[in-house]
């Protein structure tokens, strides 16, 4: 995992070590596809040991949130999900608020967007703490079909 080597990295640096736990939960967002609440980075977590509590995954996942490894998204079920960013790289997030579907658009194609709101109000955006709510394709599609003609 090349991120564990970044992530020691970052974790020397502040003064702090990989503990056998945290090295867990990195272990764990890697083999996740996708987004996962950290209830269920710690149930894939006590697969391999019962010495990793529910308060220890928040507190490492915070920490690889501040260190920009992880993406964090609040959904509209106010839970966040969790999502390492060296699997996909930095995206921004497209989220659907009627099935709750999420999909990953690389920056290079929100590039043009970024660069309008930064030339018109000074504004730089963070784009890994993007996201963009609305409805996917499927679910337009169903409201356009249900309604009247």
């Amino acid at each position: 995992m090349a991120c564990e080597t970044e992530f020691l990295k970052r974790l020397h640096e502040a003064g702090l070590r990989l503990t056998p736990q945290r090295e867990l939960v990195l272990r764990v967002l890697h083999d996740i596809q996708g987004l996962a609440t950290a209830e269920e980075i710690h149930r894939l977590v006590k697969v391999n040991t019962s010495a990793v509590d529910i308060s220890t995954v928040y507190r490492t996942l915070d920490l690889l949130s501040q260190f920009g490894f992880v993406a964090v998204l609040e959904g509209d079920d106010g839970q966040r999900r969790y999502e390492l960013l060296g699997v996909h790289g930095p995206h921004l997030h497209l989220v659907c608020q009627r099935c709750g579907a999420v999909e990953g658009i690389p920056l290079d194609e929100a590039q043009p967007f970024l660069a309008a709101l930064r030339e018109a109000y000074g504004f730089t955006v963070i784009p890994e703490k993007l996201t963009i709510a609305g409805l996917c394709h499927a679910c337009s599609a169903a409201l356009e079909d249900e309604s009247p003609a």
